[in-house]
């Protein structure tokens, strides 16, 4: 039972296609490498602001797949993981 459990909360987070890759919705610019960079690196504040606004999404959706998620992933990863690792230095 604990095995089904698991297995539907993990399909749960599984990624799925993006149907706006290569065509931006409303006419504007698909995100790309440096936006996902971006998004990465204010994702906490991203975060609580949309908590409290409809309008505002942690990860953009027009984006361009791949290096859209790379950029969103290293500027998590540089947030998150370089200030911690600065912190845990070895003297």
């Amino acid at each position: 039972m604990m095995v089904v459990v698991l297995a539907v909360v993990l399909s749960a987070c599984a990624a799925g296609p993006n149907p706006a890759a290569g065509s931006a919705a409303g006419g504007g610019d698909i995100a790309g490498f440096w936006l996902g960079l971006w998004h990465g690196i204010i994702a906490p504040i991203t975060f609580v602001v949309s908590l409290f606004k409809d309008g505002v999404n942690v990860y953009e959706v027009y984006n361009n797949g791949s290096w859209y998620n790379f950029g969103f992933v290293i500027g998590a990863v540089f947030l998150i993981g370089g200030s911690h690792g600065a912190r845990c230095r070895k003297r």
